[in-house]
């Protein structure tokens, strides 16, 4: 796991009560952390997201998640890092809305 990976597993995915998937195989692409019951999918990106082929495969990516039923929210790894209580504030949110 990426330092982003690791500070999202151990201080906030791996302490909620729903079950939480690292590194999850689904069809031919393998994301960062998945909830089943929540149907979410969230994916951290480092710069390699943002050149040209990054994007055009990150867009292939959800949109064949997204096709599953699949919420995916993406957040890049600067945002985890120098914004942690941001990002797990967004994924709080998403995630009471499915209640």
């Amino acid at each position: 796991m990426t330092v982003a990976e690791k500070k999202l597993w151990y201080q906030f995915l791996n302490s909620r009560p729903e079950r939480w998937l690292r590194q999850r195989p689904i069809g031919q692409f393998i994301v960062d952390f998945y909830c089943a019951s929540s149907k979410l999918v969230i994916e951290l990106d480092g710069s390699q997201h943002l050149t040209e082929e990054g994007l055009v495969y990150d867009a292939e990516r959800t949109a064949y998640l997204e096709g599953l039923g699949l919420k995916v929210l993406r957040f890049p790894n600067q945002a985890v890092l120098y914004g942690f209580q941001a990002v797990c504030q967004q994924i709080q949110t998403h995630l009471e809305t499915q209640i």
